[in-house]
C-alpha cells in the first residue's frame, strides 16, 4: 500500500513541475533536498515531528529553501510535510525521477562524487555511461565527501565504484 502512495505522490508532485515551471530544475531540486533530508536524521525528525505543529514543519522548509530553490520546489517539499509523508520524500522523488526518465526514454544514473561535478562533468559523464550501456542516460549527483576522490555510479542494479576510497581499500587488502 505505501508504494501505491508513493507512486500517487510522485505523479501529483511530476503534474505540478510540468505545469509550473522548468521539469528539470525542480526535478534536481527535489532531489537535491531528498538526499539532504535523506541524510540528515535531526532534520528529518524535526520534520516528522507530529508535537510541531504543521505550519512551523512547513515554515522550516521555507526558511532552508528561501532562495535556493525554484517556489514550486519549496511548495511540493512543503505539501509532502505538511501531509506528514516526510519520510517518505526520498521514496517519493525516486519514483518522480524515474518516472521522469521513462517518459524521455532515459536511464537515470545515481552519481556519488566527493566534490561538486560541473555542468560539462555531467555531460561528459552522461554521454560515457549512454555509450557504455547503449541507453540515454540522465545524471544525478550527491556529493559524498567520504569518497575522498572519483565517482561512484548506479544504474539500476548496476554499480561502478571508481572512488579513491576503494582504491585505498583494495590497496591496504593487498598490503
Amino acid at each position: 500500500m505505501a508504494d501505491d502512495r508513493t507512486q500517487a505522490y510522485a505523479e501529483a508532485l511530476f503534474a505540478v513541475a510540468r505545469t509550473e515551471g522548468p521539469v528539470a530544475e525542480i526535478e534536481d531540486e527535489l532531489f537535491r533536498i531528498a538526499q539532504v533530508v535523506k541524510g540528515n536524521d535531526e532534520l528529518r525528525d524535526k520534520l516528522a515531528d507530529p508535537h510541531i505543529p504543521v505550519a512551523t514543519r512547513q515554515q522550516i522548509v521555507v526558511d532552508l529553501l528561501d532562495g535556493k530553490a525554484q517556489p514550486t520546489t519549496v511548495n511540493l517539499v512543503s505539501l509532502v510535510v505538511g501531509n506528514g509523508r516526510v519520510r517518505e520524500l526520498p521514496a517519493i522523488v525516486d519514483a518522480l525521477v524515474a518516472r521522469s526518465a521513462a517518459l524521455a526514454e532515459k536511464e537515470v544514473a545515481e552519481v556519488r562524487s566527493a566534490i561538486e561535478l560541473t555542468d560539462d562533468q555531467k555531460t561528459r559523464l552522461a554521454a560515457a555511461l549512454g555509450t557504455a550501456t547503449g541507453k540515454q542516460v540522465e545524471v544525478k549527483v550527491v556529493v559524498d565527501p567520504s569518497l575522498q576522490g572519483g565517482i561512484v555510479t548506479q544504474i539500476g542494479d548496476t554499480v561502478i565504484d571508481g572512488s579513491i576510497k576503494r582504491r585505498l581499500d583494495q590497496l591496504k587488502n593487498a598490503l
